[in-house]
């Protein structure tokens, strides 16, 4: 089956490979049932939606498949074509076309809202990941990893920003009402004046958005109703959200993994130093904050020094804006007296990102112990981990890469994007476990080892050594690794904008 598989023209995703069954839901609820944690920064914006994946228990009956699709997909799929460049009227007649419609039959291995399975942990209770996605993204658009994480014991929330960088979202005000589209804002990739409020304005709405979410999932835990417009819409397909009730380890100071990648990546970073600082009082009058939580918030003590973060492909200029400027050089939590140092941090980089040394020496200074510093260097605190797939390109942290392997293989020269995939789920989870979350062990095969089912502790994947073959680690000083500087030597080098052109399918292209 695995080979027939290979011959179906229709692109697919392989299984999961963690021991659980990994379930499906998705959510949208109206912003009025919700405390705001921030002043709303577009009263347009009547609801939030976040798609769940959770560890679930196998039906007794064959599943129905769910589409990787969303519906409308016919909107859907012309919103893709939008975003790679083609007009309104010529979408409509591109989404049309044979190549591009199988993709309508492409299913994701998950069970829509199959009922969660009882966490085996101490606390009877699944530790929780919430995720933002970057330009072109959606919800959907990271299923394989998010659900990878799941398959190993995490329920993943991934957000569905409404800020204007997803191809196309849609806003449903009540069950049956005709919704609302969100669609892509072109915005210029180069750092202006003009760029950085309009930066700033998405990240308003992406931030507001992460706390509804935060907020959102304390109400589920603790079992109060909530009205979701897309149960309503089609209760056999939708699941019940009573079903997390008390599921979830919410309400731990820190307990809550964030991760992001590229625009998603810059958002959670944002996330976590606006809430840690927001009463900090040495923010000067020049300093704007777009996130505005008060001391008493239920955020504020969720974000703690111990809060574990995971930064695929970092996009750092979002957060270079002048109004956050005293923002971006504070360090994150995890550096205050009272924090684990940058252990509870992992930056995983595609080649790509990798190459573009103007970003990287960005993300260096950001995740290191003082920020304000041009020359990154931990000198008293544990440094963050940083990797890179060698042969990867910014469409592997995504499911982009699994479902058109030929194009990013063939334009960006990435390789096996399913073991891209793989490392970086590996990574994020050994991160989890070394900060105290109990998540299932990795399995011998993900680990690339002899021995065979599920092993225990994964230690090569987080080892500087070059324990893992293509998988490189990175220093934050400017002394190179011997396996970084040999990739030097042999990879070349990438022009900035084209790092950014791979990394959100062509936009910078048209800039």
């Amino acid at each position: 089956m695995a080979f027939l598989s290979h011959l179906s023209p229709i692109p697919s995703f392989p299984s999961y490979t963690g021991p659980y069954k990994v379930g499906t839901t998705d959510v949208e609820l109206p912003v009025s049932e919700l405390p705001s944690p921030s002043p709303a920064p577009d009263s347009s914006l009547s609801t939030v939606s976040f798609r769940i994946f959770y560890p679930c228990e196998t039906p007794a009956k064959p599943p129905k498949p769910v589409n990787w699709l969303p519906e409308p997909q016919h909107e859907y799929l012309g919103a893709y074509v939008r975003f790679l460049g083609a007009s309104h009227r010529l979408s409509g007649f591109l989404r049309n076309l044979p190549f591009l419609r199988i993709l309508s039959y492409t299913t994701i291995p998950t069970i829509r809202n199959a009922k969660i399975l009882q966490a085996p942990t101490r606390t009877k209770r699944w530790p929780v990941m919430v995720f933002s996605h970057g330009l072109g993204g959606t919800k959907n658009a990271y299923s394989h990893l998010l659900g990878s994480l799941s398959s190993h014991g995490v329920v993943v929330i991934a957000s569905d920003h409404r800020d204007g960088s997803a191809p196309l979202s849609l806003i449903r005000e009540a069950p049956g009402s005709t919704p609302r589209h969100v669609e892509y804002k072109s915005i210029s990739h180069r750092q202006t004046p003009e760029v950085e409020r309009e930066r700033d304005d998405q990240l308003k709405i992406r931030l507001w958005e992460l706390g509804l979410i935060h907020e959102a999932l304390l109400k589920i835990d603790r079992g109060e109703p909530l009205l979701n417009i897309l149960a309503a819409k089609s209760p056999e397909c939708m699941g019940d959200l009573a079903m997390f009730s008390s599921a979830l380890d919410v309400h731990t100071p820190g307990s809550i993994s964030w991760s992001g990648h590229s625009f998603g990546a810059a958002t959670i970073v944002q996330l976590v130093k606006s809430v840690y600082y927001a009463q900090s009082k040495t923010a000067p009058s020049s300093y704007e904050p777009l996130f505005k939580s008060s001391s008493s918030s239920q955020i504020a003590h969720q974000i703690t020094p111990s809060s574990s973060i995971s930064l695929l492909d970092l996009w750092c200029m979002p957060l270079l804006s002048r109004s956050t400027r005293w923002l971006n050089q504070q360090p994150l939590p995890c550096y205050a007296p009272d924090g684990p140092g940058g252990k509870n941090i992992i930056a995983i980089l595609s080649d790509a990102f990798y190459k573009w040394s103007s970003n990287l020496n960005q993300l260096k200074r950001i995740i290191s112990e003082d920020p304000s510093q041009d020359s990154p260097m931990n000198r008293k605190r544990p440094a963050p981990y940083i990797f890179y797939p060698i042969s990867s390109a910014h469409l592997s942290q995504s499911d982009f890469g699994i479902l058109f392997p030929w194009l990013t293989r063939k334009a960006f020269k990435a390789n096996d994007p399913a073991r891209t995939l793989r490392l970086n789920t590996r990574a994020i989870l050994e991160v989890m476990r070394r900060n105290g979350m109990e998540v299932a062990d990795t399995s011998a095969h993900d680990m690339e080892e002899v021995a065979t089912g599920h092993i225990g502790q994964d230690f090569k994947i987080l080892q500087r050594d070059g324990s893992v073959t293509g998988w490189v680690a990175l220093h934050l000083g400017n002394d190179k690794h011997s396996d970084e500087a040999a990739n030097d030597q042999t990879s070349g080098t990438a022009d900035p904008m084209e790092a950014v052109v791979q990394a959100e399918m062509g936009q910078v292209g048209r800039k």
